[in-house]
């Protein structure tokens, strides 16, 4: 199974941001494992850095350190390119948010099977199933509650 995770995802696994990071930590371990193909946006890896050089304010070699988060996410996440075509087919998507909208037509060009978010509302109007972390993990480990 293919999924794109949306940054929010990323940020509460890196941060360990409650009540999300078991969640996410999940999906991390079921990329780690080949149990899913996880997958981020060319865009979504520049943000991530951003992000990650923010929590490291303020630190020695902040920089440095970002990368060195960026390059693990590398070694566990394919990705996939944001192209020209993504923001073009993103303009025809009507779902209130343009951000969204490219994610949106990323995941359709890659191929994914579902957009992993903590706010999958985000992620309509979309051929693409948008899921929470919650309801992957779910299903991954086959924990119904």
């Amino acid at each position: 199974m293919r999924v794109l995770l949306d940054t929010n995802v990323i940020v509460d696994v890196l941060q360990q941001r409650e009540p999300w990071f078991e969640d996410g930590r999940i999906l991390f371990l079921a990329a780690a494992n080949h149990q899913i193909t996880g997958c981020l946006t060319a865009k979504e890896v520049t943000d991530l850095h951003f992000f990650s050089r923010k929590q490291f304010r303020g630190e020695e070699n902040a920089d440095a350190k970002a990368r060195t988060v960026i390059a693990k996410l590398l070694c566990l996440f394919e990705v996939i390119d944001t192209t020209v075509t993504d923001c073009r087919e993103a303009l025809a998507i009507p779902n209130g948010d343009y951000e969204d909208a490219v994610m949106i037509a990323a995941a359709i060009r890659g191929g994914v099977d579902c957009i992993v978010t903590r706010n999958p509302d985000h992620f309509t109007p979309s051929s693409v199933t948008a899921l929470s972390p919650a309801a992957l993990a779910e299903t991954l480990t086959g924990d119904a509650e």
